[in-house]
């Protein structure tokens, strides 16, 4: 795969990285989200409307987050390093930790994805039950109901509870962080103090405590929401594997690669606009292959990748339209609430 992603991209003499087109997205999303926020904020619109712009509001800052901060934490959003910093730095003017990103998403989901007990991204207990070996409780079998509630709730406890679970445990789950620098804990702390000015202190003093809150519930719900759906597409629906390490050997019997495929999921490739959209997390399968290459490369690895797996006999788990995932993902919450 690495050779013929190679031959690819000297034979189009393209850069791996996102070039103007990622660079155009990025400041398209940025101008719309200050544009949204700065007329919530400064020039309050009616209770209606106000609600309908955070709600907007909710959706451009996941967007920013699939298509900029994503790439930018991969390092595959410039061949420049400070501008990848800079495009990740975005979740941290959100709320979120890029260095805590960092240490969940790149180093041990990417590592040990759907692996039971490691990959953190299948921690929702006691609330839901994503993994066949997690414990089933009771009210697991309304899960495949009553999800959509706690994943409204995720970008509000992502920034107002995990980020500093995990600052002050020094772990993931069970996975030790490496320790942060100064220049970490002035960046964690710095941005923390930002975003509550940004999104709690300021528009408290402009619109009362009341407008804040019901337009903040908003914008988080439809931002934690969004973001929850879209990862939960790539990993946990019914066709992908969830893997269990050898009991004494601790080791995975798959090679990387092929644990890669086997765990993961694509979803409506075809549709531009969904691929616009999410930052092309709908195809998952290349992203988890080749993290470091630009999203906006995505639908020219799909066919190379696919091509691959045919030659070697390997399941491709793709769903063509995303309504299909999200009713696979559906009928894999109520399997695991039932059995």
């Amino acid at each position: 795969m690495k050779r013929r992603t190679n031959a690819y991209f000297a034979e189009a003499g393209k850069s791996t990285t996102g070039g103007k087109t990622l660079f155009f997205k990025a400041v398209l999303l940025t101008a719309a989200f200050v544009a949204v926020y700065l007329h919530l904020v400064f020039w309050t619109p009616s209770a209606w409307v106000g609600v309908a712009e955070c709600a907007l509001l909710g959706l451009i800052g996941a967007a920013i987050g699939f298509n900029v901060m994503h790439d930018g934490a991969h390092g595959s959003f410039s061949k420049k390093k400070w501008m990848n910093q800079f495009a990740a730095f975005t979740l941290n003017v959100m709320g979120g930790n890029s260095y805590m990103w960092n240490a969940k998403h790149n180093l041990i989901h990417h590592m040990y994805t759907n692996v039971e007990g490691v990959d953190d991204d299948l921690d929702a207990q006691p609330w839901l039950r994503l993994s066949p070996e997690q414990p089933r409780r009771k009210l697991h079998r309304f899960q495949h109901l009553y999800f959509w509630f706690f994943y409204a709730l995720l970008f509000i406890a992502w920034i107002f509870f995990m980020d500093y679970q995990k600052y002050f445990k020094g772990k993931i789950g069970e996975m030790p962080i490496k320790k942060m620098t100064a220049s970490d804990q002035g960046v964690f702390w710095g941005f923390k103090a930002l975003h509550l000015g940004l999104f709690v202190g300021l528009p408290i003093y402009t619109v009362g405590f009341l407008g804040w809150l019901v337009g903040f519930l908003a914008f988080a719900a439809v931002a934690g929401f969004t973001l929850s759906i879209v990862f939960q597409l790539a990993h946990t629906v019914e066709h992908t594997s969830f893997v269990v390490p050898h009991e004494t050997t601790r080791k995975i019997e798959d090679e990387w690669a092929i644990h890669q495929i086997k765990t993961t999921a694509n979803f409506a490739t075809d549709n531009k606009v969904i691929s616009w959209l999410v930052g092309g997390l709908n195809f998952q399968v290349e992203h988890h292959l080749f993290p470091n290459i630009s999203h906006v490369h995505y639908p020219a690895l799909n066919k190379i990748i696919r091509q691959m797996c045919e030659e070697f006999n390997i399941e491709y788990n793709e769903y063509p339209k995303m309504r299909y995932a999200v009713a696979s993902h559906v009928a894999h919450l109520r399997e695991l609430g039932r059995a």
